[in-house]
């Protein structure tokens, strides 16, 4: 209580932080929309700019954050899990390709499923 009287800039960021964690409460796209709209409007007006930064980043994000409400409890997270393991392993295997390009065809082939290239040399 004492830290409130001071108004210092790292207790308003707290304070502003954990105003922000009650946005997942919240079940409605529409209530969500007007709670981060609220939220990024008092966060513009406080001052301190690491938390302005991260306020244009979500209003930069709007709607793929509310789509997390739109599609709550539709989709699995092990899905998106599953893909991203795929893909850290993928490139894991490219690790000696020697061009991005290679890497992104490597994941283009791994994540579609698509067809392997023959390859030019035999190694049997």
């Amino acid at each position: 209580r004492d830290l409130l009287h001071y108004n210092l800039q790292s207790v308003r960021a707290y304070l502003l932080k954990e105003e922000f964690q009650q946005l997942w409460e919240y079940d409605s796209p529409t209530w969500a929309g007007k709670f981060l709209d609220q939220w990024c409007t008092q966060v513009m007006r406080s001052r301190i700019e690491p938390m302005k930064k991260f306020a244009r980043t979500i209003r930069g994000h709007r709607e793929l954050i509310l789509n997390y409400f739109r599609a709550r409890k539709q989709f699995s997270s092990g899905v998106i899990e599953g893909l991203n393991n795929k893909a850290k392993v993928t490139m894991r295997k490219a690790y000696g390709f020697r061009t991005f390009r290679m890497t992104e065809i490597a994941l283009y082939h791994a994540l579609g499923k698509l067809p392997e290239p023959e390859l030019t040399h035999s190694f049997y």
